[in-house]
């Protein structure tokens, strides 16, 4: 194997693939990034078995072949190199590397020992906008439950409805204590069909490291190819693919415990509440992570937290307040991270009673994100 690629690219795929290899005592394999010369293209590979992620590169192939070797150290390595030609070559058990005054040899294993990555047969096809995906997933992803106990809350309810909801990709997450849900325009030529999926949540890790990887790149592709197979689903940006199990199982339905009519709302600035919630949260009963909000129409709402061992605290907020006199207590961790999901400047704040949960939203954004927080009992 003989080829000569820029550092840049070379880097930027190495960085892309290299995330999931670890140190695997008992299949040392897997450790390692596949580099093969296929169809006049260079391509890049890991796995740990249960996520595969291809990147192909632009360069200039003098010999065809195949070869392994540690993806830390080869990755860390070429980050380290001058931004000029490198030069690559397989000689017996080694790779030798050149590039400027720079030039090593760093031993690998056969291509024969790394695990087949399957070739997915892609049934349903849909390309959405990468940016609105990446701020979709970002609005769940920190919901998902990290016990796997029940493995369905371990993962990401992706879900196409073309009835229901036409031309629209719904992301939700839940631990039971809190859910969020946003959604996404589909793009013209998406496939018209119904799809879902729940896809574990160290796939949807990958794949929002791997949308930050181009968030510097003139040239990243604008949009994300997802296609779901019966065991699987594929996410492609540009020359970075990723190949995920998913997880058996129906995923609960949520919506049913979506509030829909309330008996108070509230309208208030989105950063002024976070403030409120965070002094608030000093006082909180060690482990509860306690606050109470209450709606005081029309005027605002007060938040407190009372602690015997620290103190108490209160914070009135004005606002925007119709409805009757209420009040719930909530984990002000779960509060503040639906707020940090939040975009724009003011949300809505709508509650049934102490029992139910509370539903927040960003006013104006109402149709692409909410996020419901279920109450601590008193």
């Amino acid at each position: 194997m003989k080829l000569v690629c820029t550092q840049e690219n070379l880097a930027r795929g190495l960085n892309i693939v290299s995330h999931i290899t670890s140190k695997n005592i008992n299949l040392p394999i897997l450790n390692n990034v596949l580099v093969k010369i296929e169809d006049k293209s260079v391509r890049l590979s890991t796995t740990n078995l249960e996520v595969a992620i291809n990147c192909t590169l632009r360069g200039k192939i003098d010999e065809p072949g195949e070869f392994t070797l540690p993806s830390r150290l080869f990755s860390d390595y070429v980050n380290l190199l001058p931004a000029e030609a490198v030069e690559i070559e397989t000689t017996d058990t080694n790779l030798g590397i050149k590039c400027g005054n720079y030039e090593t040899k760093i031993k690998g294993l056969p291509a024969s020992e790394f695990p087949l990555i399957p070739q997915v047969v892609k049934k349903k096809v849909y390309s959405c906008s990468a940016s609105e995906f990446k701020r979709a997933l970002s609005q769940v992803i920190f919901a998902v439950s990290p016990n796997e106990s029940k493995p369905e809350f371990a993962g990401i309810c992706m879900e196409i409805n073309r009835e229901n909801e036409s031309g629209r990709l719904v992301l939700a997450a839940t631990d039971t204590y809190r859910l969020g849900e946003a959604s996404l325009a589909l793009e013209k030529g998406s496939g018209a069909e119904n799809a879902s999926a729940i896809v574990p949540v160290r796939t949807m890790a990958e794949v929002l490291r791997i949308l930050s990887a181009f968030k510097d790149d003139a040239e990243a592709p604008e949009n994300l190819e997802i296609a779901f197979s019966e065991s699987q689903i594929v996410f492609t940006l540009g020359n970075a693919e990723l190949i995920s199990r998913v997880i058996e199982g129906q995923y609960p339905d949520y919506r049913q415990i979506v509030p829909a009519d309330f008996k108070v709302t509230a309208k208030l600035s989105r950063d002024e509440l976070a403030k409120a919630i965070k002094t608030t949260s000093l006082f909180s009963k060690t482990g509860l992570f306690d606050v109470t909000l209450e709606f005081v129409p029309p005027r605002g709402i007060i938040i407190r937290s009372i602690d015997l061992q620290t103190g108490e605290n209160k914070v009135e907020l004005a606002g925007e307040v119709s409805g009757a006199e209420n009040k719930i207590t909530l984990n002000y961790r779960y509060l503040l991270e639906g707020l940090n999901a939040l975009p724009g400047s003011e949300v809505s704040f709508s509650l049934v009673d102490a029992a139910n949960p509370c539903l927040i939203r960003s006013i104006g954004n109402e149709k692409e994100y909410f996020y419901i927080v279920m109450p601590i009992k008193q």
